[in-house]
């Protein structure tokens, strides 16, 4: 099933008893966060959360918590919601295949329905904002989508980007926004930088499920992300043109903001809790001028709480990153089986893959750090052999623990890029990186005692599958 809007997914958990509707008084600060926060706390199922009585709102509808359990994230891809984590993402590689897959142009978004120009703009009166963590600096919109265009090919396509930024509001039509250097909105900006121009673009909130997970995927530079919705969807993904802006903005929203980054204006922006489970400090980011706002009646305000893992952000981000550097990983090196970089964005992943001889599986993590995303979030590489499965922890540890020579088989390369919101970067962008081999040792490399291993019997396999059936038919 493929979801034109948020509202839509909604009625969906609620009818699969994934959505949990708080009618009691809350108040916005700490009741809303400090329940995402609970939420992921409370193990695999977690709801999403429905508020529609906030203290301090008249008229606020606000969900959180969405994409925040695996069965949320399976239902949001139309699968079943017992689908597990593997098959989830081996169904997100498969789809991945069918890219690109054109979008359908819509008149009449919802968000038509009202709107505010210029000197009227107030983002207050149309958003209920509220902190996320008690160090914030501020309201944060953290799950939006982001579109921009690359300032010297405009009519491209492909080179509009849909991305997730953090963007702090700053003033009733001002905001500032983090373009990290790695990210294609940070290329817009330095071009039209150059070129001594503002840089337009739109910002849509409370989007479709498959458009939020798709914006905060590693793509391409000219790689769609509304073709990679189409993909995922199944279906092609709705969109419509943003009045102001003239840009394609998903169909479904429930706000939809136009505006400009005012070239070389920038504001202190942060602190913020952010994915890594710490807070980054205040920097200079640049400034977005609000001119416009278009939102549906009654908008329910979709946000994201991020903090110590697991939070929602690590059931979003999850496959989405997995996906991405197997796809890279496996068009050059076709032994690598599985990647799992589902921690911290991918700061930390499990490769396991064949060797085609001694060092082989040491140059795929190398290859891994200087993939799309690996340059700024790579920073640490375990590989394991083909027959050990990457989402299984367990299996992992017993790999390292048994196979790894810490003298040989970890590596170490000093001073290379990660995004500035690593903690452990020293200076911020700039951090050592390691690949750990806990494969097993190949020809010519012939170290070790692992020539008789003890392996699974033919049968359990099955009788996994047989176990699971009889275990869920008590």
């Amino acid at each position: 099933m493929a979801y034109d809007d948020l509202r839509s997914f909604l009625d969906t958990l609620d009818q699969e008893g994934q959505l949990l509707r708080i009618t009691e008084p809350v108040l916005p600060e700490p009741d809303l966060a400090a329940a995402a926060n609970a939420a992921g706390r409370i193990g695999e199922g977690s709801p999403a959360l429905y508020f529609d009585n906030v203290k301090g709102f008249t008229d606020a509808r606000i969900a959180l918590n969405i994409h925040g359990s695996w069965r949320n994230h399976a239902l949001a891809l139309g699968l079943p919601a017992n689908t597990s984590v593997k098959d989830q993402v081996e169904e997100f590689a498969r789809r991945w295949d069918a890219y690109p897959v054109p979008p359908e142009r819509r008149a009449d978004a919802p968000w038509q329905e009202n709107s505010m120009a210029g000197s009227d703009v107030d983002l207050f009166s149309v958003l209920p904002l509220f902190r996320l963590n008690d160090g914030d600096g501020g309201f944060y919109l953290d799950k939006a989508a982001v579109v921009s265009r690359d300032p010297e090919d405009p009519d491209h396509f492909g080179k509009q980007n849909v991305g997730t930024y953090r963007i702090q509001v700053i003033g009733r039509d001002r905001l500032a926004i983090q373009p990290v250097p790695m990210h294609d909105i940070a290329h817009h900006l330095r071009k039209a930088e150059e070129r001594g121009e503002d840089l337009p673009i739109a910002i849509t909130l409370g989007n479709d499920p498959v458009m939020t997970i798709v914006a905060g995927m590693p793509m391409g530079y000219d790689e769609s992300e509304y073709e990679m919705a189409g993909a995922l969807r199944g279906a092609p993904a709705p969109i419509t043109t943003a009045p102001l802006t003239g840009f394609d903005v998903p169909w479904g929203s429930e706000v939809v903001i136009e505006g400009v980054i005012e070239s070389r204006k920038r504001q202190i922006e942060g602190p913020f809790g952010e994915f890594t489970g710490h807070y980054s400090g205040g920097r200079r980011m640049p400034v977005i001028r609000v001119d416009r706002v278009s939102y549906r009646t009654a908008p329910v305000f979709e946000s994201l709480y991020l903090g110590m893992p697991w939070t929602e952000v690590d059931y979003l981000v999850g496959p989405n990153t997995c996906v991405p550097l197997l796809k890279e990983l496996r068009a050059e090196f076709p032994e690598v089986r599985a990647v799992n970089a589902m921690y911290t964005h991918g700061l930390a992943v499990i490769i396991s893959t064949a060797k085609r001889y001694g060092g082989f599986a040491k140059a795929v993590g190398m290859r891994a750090m200087t993939t799309h995303h690996g340059l700024g979030y790579v920073t640490q590489v375990i590989l394991v052999d083909e027959d050990v499965d990457p989402f299984d922890l367990p299996q992992v540890m017993w790999a390292m623990s048994s196979k790894v020579d810490p003298a040989q088989d970890v590596v170490i390369i000093p001073n290379l890029s990660v995004v500035e919101l690593a903690p452990a970067a020293s200076p911020a962008g700039i951090t050592s990186k390691m690949i750990i081999d806990a494969t097993t040792p190949v020809a010519p490399d012939v170290r070790g005692n692992f020539s008789t291993p003890a392996k699974d019997l033919p049968e359990t396999a099955e009788w996994v599958d047989r176990l699971r059936s009889l275990i869920a038919a008590r």
